[in-house]
């Protein structure tokens, strides 16, 4: 019987430590999308007037920051062990979507 238990909670750490890697490979995809995102619009703030190149700027250094707060929670997220991970998945999801809410508002601003 101990050794079906073994068995069982083997399984189950390598199920958490599957889904752990496979929420980070998305989570990293979801970065290198919205980095090239805001290299374009980096590219666009280059080539704006001197007046919209300051709109461009702003918003920018808003998503930079917001940016690299959520990389922290990333990094958080990698470091934390199979227990915790699931915890501090939640605290990187709330970063994550205002980091796309500071994105989208930037582009409406921009447009």
């Amino acid at each position: 019987m101990m050794s079906t238990q073994t068995s069982m909670t083997s399984q189950i750490k390598q199920k958490s430590v599957e889904q752990k890697q496979a929420y980070e490979a998305k989570v990293k995809a979801q970065f290198e999308q919205l980095n090239a995102q805001i290299d374009e619009l980096k590219a666009k703030a280059k080539q704006a007037k001197a007046e919209a190149a300051v709109k461009y700027e702003s918003a920018l250094e808003e998503l930079y920051a917001r940016r690299d707060a959520t990389q922290l929670k990333l990094e958080e997220l990698q470091q934390a062990g199979e227990d915790a991970w699931m915890e501090l998945q939640s605290g990187f999801e709330k970063a994550w979507n205002e980091l796309a809410q500071s994105f989208d508002n930037a582009l409406k601003k921009l447009q």
